[in-house]
């Protein structure tokens, strides 16, 4: 039975545990110049410690796969090769720890072109502001009453993004990455399709369940075509937008059903894990759950559509980690701000539990 500390292998990829480090933005970045959306001295040192400190496999914050993809103007990009020389520090140190690097190649769409969070409480900011511009989204639906009307996208623009998908992975490859991760959850611009919340499109990327998970499939079946057969392509998701499990919103979302069905579409068309979260297209949505709310996500994921699913979300003692693993729920638990708070978190549960992880050979001791 797989625990914590089974490695875990997907095409030729070995990764050597099943703790695993959620993509988390850092705002460190330039917002504007040769040095726009770069990594920086910041990122290294952020990277770096959750990697010595035995982290299987690291997710970099969500990667713009454009300038106008970023959330916020201080956002990391992978849209030319200056960010990509920069980006090849930071995977070769991460792979001398023994950790698999992995980038999440994002676009924010609607949600784009907001202040850092510990800013105004990450306002959006206006297009005529310093740093800001107009949103893209499958609509012209704002994502909250403050923020700016995305201008909704035309076919041939949506296919030009596709595009921008491919490059950014071609690029992360030469940048030393091992992972793909696309990003289609919390309300960024994959995720603004997939629902019915945010796009109201009569076209062939709108309407039925078909027409609204198309971008994101014609997004897979183009990086899969870049992307090294023999390395993993995941994918992030928002199991729902918690709209249809709260009897007082009548809204319509995203939901769990529908996450099953995407699960099985793109798994064959060459997805290999898909990573479940949950939320962040729908302000004001009620999490109707228990607190390990998003490991049942993963679990269905799971059994119902035989798809590989990592866990993430309130996932803090390595004992909670290990029972999702070995009860079969999901492959991998991704931690996010426990992983802030020790960055040795997976050394922790080694000793805890009577595991075994990468120990930097400084850190040895007669």
């Amino acid at each position: 039975m797989p625990t914590l500390f089974t490695p875990v292998t997907f095409r030729s990829l070995t990764i050597p545990n099943r703790i695993w480090m959620a993509a988390m933005c850092q705002y460190s970045a330039e917002p504007e110049g040769e040095t726009a959306g770069v990594p920086t001295d910041w990122h290294f040192a952020h990277l770096a410690a959750r990697a010595s400190g035995g982290t299987g496999l690291i997710v970099t914050e969500a990667t713009a796969v454009s300038p106008e993809g970023r959330i916020s103007p201080y956002d990391l990009g992978i849209w030319n090769d200056v960010q990509v020389a920069a980006f090849q520090r930071i995977t070769a140190f991460l792979k001398s720890q023994g950790t698999v690097p992995a980038i999440q190649l994002a676009h924010a769409g609607r949600k784009a072109s907001t202040e850092r969070t510990w800013v105004d409480g990450g306002r959006p900011i206006t297009p005529d502001e310093p740093y800001g511009w107009t949103p893209l989204g499958p609509s012209a639906v704002s994502f909250a009453p403050a923020s700016t009307t995305p201008e909704e996208l035309s076919a041939e623009r949506i296919r030009e993004i596709v595009q921008e998908f491919a490059d950014a992975a071609r690029r992360a490859l030469e940048a030393g990455f091992e992972v793909v991760e696309i990003h289609g959850a919390h309300g960024y611009l994959i995720h603004e399709f997939l629902s019915p919340h945010s796009n109201h499109r009569t076209d062939e990327y709108g309407g039925s369940f078909e027409g609204r998970i198309r971008f994101a499939l014609e997004i897979v079946d183009a990086v899969r075509a870049v992307w090294p057969e023999d390395l993993p392509l995941f994918f992030r998701v928002s199991a729902t937008d918690w709209l249809t499990e709260n009897p007082e919103d009548d809204r319509d979302g995203w939901t769990a059903d529908d996450t099953v069905r995407l699960a099985k579409e793109l798994h064959a068309r060459g997805v290999d894990l898909l990573d479940v979260s949950t939320g962040g297209n729908a302000p004001g949505a009620k999490i109707v759950a228990e607190p390990h709310y998003q490991v049942p996500f993963a679990a269905r994921v799971r059994d119902e559509a035989g798809v590989p699913a990592a866990a993430v979300g309130l996932i803090t003692e390595p004992a909670q980690a290990q029972q999702v693993i070995t009860s079969g729920q999901a492959d991998a638990v991704l931690l996010g701000r426990e992983l802030l708070r020790n960055p040795s978190w997976a050394r922790r549960a080694a000793e805890e539990l009577g595991g075994q992880v990468g120990t930097p050979v400084q850190y040895h001791r007669a």
